[in-house]
């Protein structure tokens, strides 16, 4: 009997102990995964989901077109380093072809439904590109007459203004879409530009004379819009007056 009840006393505290045991093997294995479950979330570049490669920013036909568009900036820029009627042409061409993208892009990104958030970005900053581009350039050129610095400190200061406006604006929340007067703008600055790069007089048209006139009407559209977008914005940034009833409530 004393044998047995050893025997039965032993496996009972083997049992015990196993017993006793099971629940910090259980509880350890729980706080690993409960830790795992953490690292994932602090770092989701390890969860499971996030493991799957990036896709690749689509490069579609629009915004290849706008690409293109602004490697036309920096040979402006070497063409506009020399002077005479061959190289005002040349450098007349390119902006030209820099236009005609413009819009050719647009219509493929319509037409196809090939709008992208890359091209979204990239578009207006092509167009800013190759305008302020070659402002500065006319403005900086040796040849007489050439585009006064000051107008183009303000055209390229409503640039600088109207993104900086657009920043706010989105860090807020708030999308404020492009009035008809930034393209007519846009338009009106092509033209001048145009008759700028041109310069000389041909057929008894003096193409610096009326460059200089649409860039006058120009610049004058361009501070309108800028006016026009600033109201437009503090407008939507300025918190809506609460109500009595709603103070009420609120109390």
């Amino acid at each position: 009997m004393t044998l047995l009840g050893l025997r039965s006393a032993s496996q009972g505290d083997r049992a015990a102990a196993i017993c006793h045991l099971d629940p910090i093997q259980i509880f350890s294995k729980v706080r690993i995964a409960t830790k795992n479950e953490k690292r994932e979330t602090k770092n989701p570049l390890r969860s499971s989901s996030s493991r799957r490669q990036a896709k690749p920013v689509p490069m579609t036909p629009p915004n290849i077109v706008t690409l293109f568009r602004m490697a036309t900036a920096p040979i402006l820029i070497w063409i506009l380093m020399h002077s005479g009627p061959a190289a005002s042409w040349l450098a007349a061409g390119v902006f030209f072809i820099a236009t005609v993208s413009d819009y050719f892009d647009g219509y493929l990104a319509r037409s196809y439904d090939s709008v992208t958030t890359l091209g979204k970005f990239l578009d207006p900053m092509a167009d800013k590109l190759v305008v302020t581009t070659a402002l500065i350039m006319l403005a900086g050129m040796t040849r007489m007459p050439h585009v006064p610095a000051w107008m183009v400190v303000v055209l390229v200061a409503r640039e600088i203004m109207v993104t900086g406006l657009r920043a706010v604006a989105a860090v807020e929340g708030l999308i404020v879409g492009a009035e008809e007067l930034g393209k007519y703008k846009m338009a009106l600055q092509s033209i001048a530009i145009q008759g700028l790069l041109i310069h000389y007089t041909y057929l008894h048209v003096d193409f610096f004379a009326a460059g200089m006139f649409v860039l006058w009407i120009a610049m004058a559209v361009s501070v309108w819009s800028c006016v026009d977008y600033y109201v437009r914005v503090v407008a939507a940034l300025r918190p809506k007056p609460v109500t009595a009833a709603g103070k009420r409530a609120a109390i």
